[in-house]
């Protein structure tokens, strides 16, 4: 599908509703003590069932991938994958999955990384990514960073190159941004709190 085709097709769904186009912050609503205490969690499910609200996010996502040359991008578990996908098919690139340990069938890259709330870590097959290709980062929110420093730390494991880190929403207080760009990542976000 071409990058055009694809650009109609997000205004024709955006336009065939009798209601204004939605406020997409509105449909991240805050879950307090989730996934344990203290941790204010944002749900992305209300803003994935709104097919008009997705369709205006993978578009607004899509003007902000201009700011980056990539041949490829790196969708990071689990709801950045949701985005990532949506976003390959729009900008006509292939996709690579970021997953958690023991979710990919062949050799991989590891990196671990620190949340507001423990511990984790993100593997990629390490056969996907030539030696050299830009990557795009995709995830849906930045809080402090971790998982997408671990996402660019994967990528330069495989020799490619990250062009920047793309995300729905970031969370300022929390200072991933920062975080990243000791890394030398630069972050773009469609909407911010």
């Amino acid at each position: 599908m071409s990058s055009t085709h694809w650009t109609s097709l997000v205004a024709c769904a955006c336009r065939h509703y009798d209601r204004p186009m939605p406020d997409l912050l509105k449909l991240l609503p805050v879950v307090p003590d989730f996934p344990k205490l203290g941790v204010s969690f944002r749900d992305i499910s209300p803003l994935l069932a709104d097919p008009q609200a997705f369709a205006q996010a993978i578009a607004g996502l899509r003007t902000l991938s201009a700011a980056w040359p990539f041949d490829y991008l790196l969708g990071i578990e689990a709801r950045g994958l949701v985005f990532a996908a949506a976003l390959a098919q729009a900008c006509g690139v292939g996709l690579v999955l970021a997953r958690k340990p023991n979710k990919l069938p062949t050799a991989t890259f590891s990196e671990s990384y620190g949340l507001e709330y423990g511990t984790d870590m993100l593997q990629i097959q390490q056969s996907l990514l030539p030696r050299g290709a830009r990557v795009l980062l995709v995830d849906d929110i930045l809080a402090t960073g971790g998982s997408i420093g671990a996402a660019a730390g994967l990528v330069q494991q495989a020799g490619a190159v990250v062009s920047g880190a793309l995300v729905l929403l970031e969370i300022a207080e929390l200072n991933g941004r920062a975080a990243l760009a000791g890394r030398s990542v630069a972050v773009q976000s469609l909407l911010q709190v």
